[in-house]
């Protein structure tokens, strides 16, 4: 799995944005300013944060080697995935779109309406 391919994905998320406010070697995924993935770009093989559901968490890291606690984060919620490629690419998605939807869950409100109708544009 290459950076391209992990960015687009990310990218693709309704209102995600990409930003480096920990430094260069960090890419940070946000919706509605709120981190759902790090990426650490320059690692090899590449690493990436995601938010996980806790109970869910600790069944990924029991699961597949490559999913480690979150590295520099709270451990309790999230997890580092290393991208060596023993984990299915479909599981390693599944896991980028659990983060965004933790994410997007806890938003407030009027977050999440903003989000809506980023999602689907009012008709002309």
């Amino acid at each position: 799995m290459i950076l391209d391919s992990v960015k687009d994905y990310l990218l693709a998320k309704p209102g995600a944005t990409e930003g480096r406010p920990f430094g260069p070697e960090a890419l940070v995924f946000k919706v509605m300013g709120k981190m759902f993935a790090l990426v650490s770009w320059q690692e090899d093989p590449l690493r990436i944060n995601l938010k996980c559901d806790p109970d869910l968490a600790l069944t990924l890291r029991a699961q597949y080697p490559a999913v480690l606690p979150g590295y520099h984060m709270n451990k309790k919620h999230w997890n580092t995935l290393v991208l060596d490629g023993t984990i299915p690419q479909d599981e390693v998605w599944s896991m980028m779109d659990h983060s965004y939807q933790l994410v997007v869950q806890s938003l407030k409100k009027a977050e999440r309406q903003q989000l809506a109708a980023l999602e689907s544009p009012a008709e002309e």
